[in-house]
This record gives C-alpha cells, structure tokens and sequence, in this order.
C-alpha cells in the first residue's frame, strides 16, 4: 500500500475515534461545534496533504441540471403535501434563527462537502480508502443522532436503523459518487437547499417520519442515476446550446409552479388548500379530502349554514356555522361538525377565523388516512 494511503487511513481513523467517543463519552460536538471540528479538519487536512482544486468540465451544466432536479422535487413534494398536509414553519429570519440554525446548516454542508471532495480525491481509485472514506462521511453525518441509551430496545434500533442510518448511507454513497466524477459544487447545491428549505419557506409538507426517511433514502439515488446518465451521454459529446436552453427553460417553468404552490398553499393568496385530517364533517367532508378555503376579510358575509375554517389552539378546524352572534361590532360563531351530535364547546372569535370551505377534493385526499396511520 503505498504510503500516501496509509498517512490518509491514519488521519481517518483518529476523525473516527473522535466521533465514536463524542457519541458514547463526551456528547460535546453540537451542530456549533461540529462546524469547529470539521474546520479544524480541513486545516489539517490541507497542512498534511493539500488541498485539491475543482477542474471537473461540465460543472455549470451539471449545475443547472441539479437545480432543476430541486425545483422539481420540491414541486412534487408539495403537490404531495396537498394530501399529507402542511406545517407552517418558525419565523427562522432573526438574529436567533440564524445563528443557532441557518448558519451553522450553511457552514457544516460547506465543510463537509468540500473535505469529501478533497478525501475523495486523494483516494485516487482506491476502492479500500474509498470505501473507508465514505463510512466516515455516513459516521459524520449520524455522529450527533447517536447516543448509548437509544439501543436499550428493539424498538429505538429500528428507528435509528430506517430513520437516520438507511438515509445517510443511501445520500453518502450517491454524493461521493456524484462528488468524485463531477466536483463538490453539485452535492453543496443540493445539500443546501434541501436543508435550508424548511428555515426558509414559510409553510413545508408535513409527511410523518417514515415517509420523510423514505424521501431522504430515495432522492439522493435517483439524482444520482440523473447524474450517471449525464456522465455517460458527456463521454463522447460536447454539451450542446440546445441542451442548455432547454435547461433554462426548465428551470423557469418549474421554479414558476413552485413558487405558485408555495404560496398557493401558505394562504397568502385568497385561497388555501388544505388536508382534512378528522371525520367531523362527514358525510360533507370525510376525513383525507383537500377542503379548498376562501378568505373572507369582511366577515358579515358568512352566514349560518356556511362551512367555516378557523384555527383553535394551532390547530386548523372545518365546522359548520350553527349561529351568529354580532355583539359590539364583534362576531362570535357557534360550529358544530356535522358528524358530532354537540356543539363545539368554545366560541370562534374574529381573530380565529380563516375563511369559508367553498370546494372539497375527495379523490386525492383519500391517501391521507392511510400515510398518517404508517
């Protein structure tokens, strides 16, 4: 083995022991101080072995490739959440959110990637130090999800199995693949943004944790089979301008309809699309149907009889009006499901109003029941 190999095996193995012992000793390396470790890395790295420059052909393309694959899946995703639901998201645009979330997402994938990059490359060929890279890179990636106490059960090995390990090698192995035949910018791209979408967008999908896991395990394969085909289809052939317009053209169709369904269903617009999750309306509205609401900013048009849509203590509820009570200028409805043989025991008040359910999607809600009981 030569000796260049063994120096970098030498260097793995002590980052290995670092994280082993930070998982089941010192529990220290936070997402703060993770950011701290992988920098000093980098340093060391770059004193021991140097640094390596990005030459890859292609990478702009390769770029705007990924991007459209992003918009995409993201378009995908959030016509999913029309039946799994949505989750309105922290306000992460303050001083707080982001130095303690956006930052350091930002600062540990530009870390990582580009030490990858350069571990990747300095493997020259080598399946073994390839193979033992990328296990440091899964180990990174779940180091700060594992603790001793969760494998006291079945149960907590199974979750940390299907929930954290399963995703991490399935994204480890496509972007070290991706990483070693086209450069970091790819991966850094992709890992950005669908980090930092949930801070960013006001309102994201709400699929339960197996079917997230399920998305985070699939993804990152088929993007990389994306990839693979573009390497191959490069081998022998220029990429050509009709190629690139194309893409361009892509990327604003599709990043249009994102944009559309981000605020389609944030309920910036005048109506707002949401999942039912509870059978009080039935037989009006069964449970999984998408109840599509209409604002109503002057509320002395709703009347008794109207399918009302408020929010109660953070959650979104679709009753029927039963009365109207007008008292001081202030509107105090009365619902009932009707499906529920009793009024409901509190008073919708103005500020917990949100519109009126004009419109119901039976069809494509029905999926709901079943993903929400996996």
């Amino acid at each position: 083995m030569k000796k260049g190999y063994i120096r970098l095996l030498v260097f793995e193995a002590i980052i290995a022991l670092i994280l082993f012992l930070n998982s089941f000793v010192w529990n220290i390396l936070s997402r703060h101080f993770m950011n701290i470790f992988l920098l000093i890395v980098l340093i060391l790295f770059r004193v021991f072995f140097g640094l390596e420059k990005d030459r890859h052909r292609y990478v702009k393309d390769v770029l705007m490739d990924v991007f459209i694959f992003l918009l995409v899946s993201l378009m995908l995703y959030y016509l999913l959440g029309i039946i799994i639901s949505f989750a309105k998201v922290d306000n992460y645009y303050t001083f707080n959110g982001i130095i303690n979330f956006i930052i350091p997402t930002i600062c540990f994938i530009i870390f990582k990637e580009f030490l990858r990059y350069n571990v990747m490359n300095k493997a020259d060929g080598s399946r073994l130090i390839s193979t033992i890279s990328i296990l440091l890179f899964i180990f990174i990636d779940i180091s700060t999800d594992i603790y001793y106490g969760q494998f006291n059960s079945n149960y907590n090995i199974f979750i940390f199995l299907a929930l954290v390990l399963l995703p991490a090698i399935s994204s480890n192995l496509s972007f070290s693949y991706i990483t070693k035949n086209i450069g970091y910018k790819p991966i850094m791209l992709y890992s950005l943004v669908m980090s930092l979408y949930v801070y960013l967008l006001p309102i994201i999908p709400n699929p339960n944790e197996y079917i997230k896991s399920i998305i985070d395990l699939i993804l990152p394969v088929i993007l990389c089979y994306r990839l693979y085909l573009f390497f191959v289809k490069t081998r022998d052939e220029v990429v050509n301008r009709d190629y690139r317009k194309h893409n361009y053209k892509y990327t604003v169709v599709f990043g249009i309809i994102v944009v559309i369904l981000v605020y389609f269903t944030s309920g910036y617009f005048k109506y707002w699309a949401i999942a039912v999750a509870s059978g009080s309306m039935s037989p009006s509205i069964d449970k999984g149907d998408v109840a599509i609401i209409e604002k109503v900013d002057n509320l002395g048009k709703i009347s008794k009889g109207d399918v009302l849509a408020f929010t109660y203590e953070k959650v979104m509820i679709v009753h029927r009006v039963v009365n109207i009570v007008k008292d001081n200028n202030q509107y105090y409805f009365y619902t009932k499901g009707d499906a529920n043989s009793d009024e409901d025991k509190f008073v919708v008040e103005e500020d917990m109003v949100v519109g009126i359910v004009d419109v119901r999607i039976p069809v494509i809600g029905y999926p709901t029941v079943w993903l929400n009981e996996l």
